[in-house]
């Protein structure tokens, strides 16, 4: 039996091997228990990832006496290059050493920067000196050599982070044989059970791992965070006979370039009286489309004699598989405000927190585990996803999973702006408070973390879907990075939004000192961007023609020509 990847009938399937190379015994290998031990390692990635992003603010804030927004631009920049980073690690899983062995040695190199960090945050001359209160309170800020340590582990974190992350996701779904009706059901509710699974992660990071670092010292946070990614590393080896393997297939950015290449080169040559003229038009593994029909021209033999130099002319099937990464970036465009009012989570939210007033009995809450309530939403949307909305959507629509990718990403976007609504209020009625000498309760910012952590199980699922099913097969690491470019972005555009911000309004927003600033403003900015953003992507949406469509409509286009 051989393992399907194909979601068109017009494509080979691809077969899967064992860890010895041989065609693989799907009986033995495989399905969720192989599943579960990839999605392990991913569980790992997250439980130090969120444990960094989303209390580092307090300690480059608390510990290391630097300015509110310049704390927020290095959460946003880490978070950022992590994300970035995820396309380079699934470029190389594609292109060179498969998905298994590219989590392998990301996993390495994750748990190697949060050894460094644990030191970064443990060696006492890497910090600066306390506040002094005689005379007023004064703080030094961390030097540059002080800050470089911390910045080598950061981005080695950031490095193995985002290899994991483009690679979990595409290994885990290699686990299912899509040709068969039972892997096929299972396929349905494997990105959900994904997401959940990691948001577990994420909730027991905002809740152990920062109760630790606040507590009991952000170095036995963060090696508890390296032990764990050991762990990981250990349960991923142990899986090796049982999983199934796909080899890479060469480097698709080399695809891409190439096509797009011989297109421009071959711009002034006339189209061909039909596109079976085109060089492997009868055995292209993927169904000839008209869109984009300019990067028709790549696979345009300038003479009448087959050619079989990859740089002279390219194959139907290169051509199309490149139109389909094209195809995904007018939606890719849209996630990215999507991210960045997401990254508020992990910056200025906390900083609110950190004000306000933690007290729950006896026990003062830490302000970064205040984004529990972002990921118990995230895990309680998941689940009701599954188990009733899902169902409920499948009456109305008749789609074998309720919600398309797309309607999902839409939900989400809806969420994010009611999140920075809430969050603007919030900021009102904190400053109101203040005025008035009294301390808000900081249990008035979970309206936006459940606003947002909701958005967050719909938009992440829907764009993780989408990326995965739309592009092509030998891709598929490849897209998962490019949605990871989606969240990167994001985090990149929160940074320059705040350095802009800070600009036109000479810092008068978003003050060191969050009580004399009007951070309130910022939210109303990012809600209203994000009502733009909601209604260009409903457009794009409403254009958008999915994979499996481009062939239905060939096929049919193919049966009329025949007639």
């Amino acid at each position: 039996m051989v393992c399907s990847t194909s979601t068109n009938e017009n494509e080979k399937e691809e077969e899967c091997v064992d860890f010895k190379g041989n065609p693989a015994d799907m009986s033995n290998t495989g399905g969720w228990v192989a599943a579960g031990l990839i999605l392990g390692t991913e569980l790992s990635e997250r439980i130090c990832v969120i444990g960094i992003s989303m209390n580092l603010v307090t300690y480059l804030h608390g510990s290391l006496h630097l300015s509110s927004s310049k704390s927020a631009n290095i959460v946003s920049n880490f978070m950022g290059t992590l994300n970035l980073l995820a396309l380079f690690g699934g470029f190389i899983a594609d292109a060179k050493i498969g998905r298994f062995l590219a989590i392998l040695i990301f996993s390495f190199i994750c748990a190697l920067g949060m050894v460094l960090l644990t030191l970064a945050t443990t060696i006492q001359r890497l910090k600066p000196p306390s506040c002094e209160t005689s005379g007023g309170w004064k703080c030094i800020e961390a030097t540059g050599s002080q800050l470089a340590m911390l910045y080598i582990a950061l981005y080695t974190v950031a490095l193995g982070g985002g290899g994991i992350k483009s690679n979990v996701s595409g290994f885990g779904s290699d686990q299912f044989d899509k040709s068969t009706p039972e892997d096929e059901k299972k396929m349905v509710y494997f990105f959900n059970r994904f997401y959940f699974c990691i948001s577990v992660g994420s909730l027991f990071a905002v809740t152990v791992m920062v109760y630790l670092q606040d507590k009991k010292g952000w170095g036995v946070g963060y090696g508890v965070s390296a032990g764990t990614m050991g762990i990981a590393v250990f349960l991923l080896l142990c899986g090796t006979r049982f999983y199934r393997y796909k080899k890479p297939k060469g480097s698709p950015l080399s695809v891409i370039w190439r096509v797009v290449f011989l297109a421009m080169k071959n711009r002034r040559l006339p189209y061909p009286n039909h596109p079976s003229l085109l060089n492997g038009y009868d055995s292209s593994k993927v169904q000839h489309t008209e869109k984009l029909r300019c990067l028709d021209k790549a696979a345009i033999m300038a003479t009448n004699e087959a050619n079989e130099d990859l740089w002279i002319v390219s194959s139907v099937t290169e051509v199309e598989e490149v139109k389909m990464v094209i195809n995904l970036i007018p939606i890719w465009s849209t996630g990215i405000l999507f991210w960045t009012i997401y990254s508020q989570m992990n910056t200025f939210t906390v900083e609110q927190a950190n004000i306000m007033n933690r007290k729950h009995g006896r026990f003062n809450i830490p302000p970064g585990s205040f984004s529990f309530f972002l990921f118990i939403s995230i895990l309680l949307f998941t689940s009701l996803n599954e188990r009733l909305i899902v169902p409920f959507a499948k009456r109305i629509t008749n789609y074998p999973k309720g919600l398309t990718s797309l309607q999902r990403i839409g939900i989400g976007l809806v969420f994010s702006v009611a999140g920075m609504v809430a969050a603007a209020i919030c900021e009102i009625r904190r400053k109101s408070d203040m005025k008035n000498g009294v301390k808000t309760n900081a249990f008035w910012l979970v309206p936006q973390f459940f606003l947002v952590g909701a958005g967050e199980a719909f938009a992440y699922v829907g764009q993780l879907e989408f990326f995965i099913t739309e592009a092509p097969e030998k891709m598929k690491s490849m897209s998962t990075g490019l949605f990871q470019t989606t969240l990167a972005m994001g985090f990149f555009v929160s940074s320059l939004l705040v350095s802009l911000t800070n600009m036109a309004t000479h810092e008068r927003w978003l003050k060191n000192n969050l009580d004399q600033g009007e951070l309130n403003n910022f939210y109303w900015m990012l809600a209203i961007l994000g009502v733009f953003n909601f209604f260009g992507f409903l457009i794009l949406a409403s254009r958008h023609q999915y994979k499996s469509q481009h062939y239905e409509n060939e096929i049919e286009t193919r049966r009329i020509d025949d007639i």
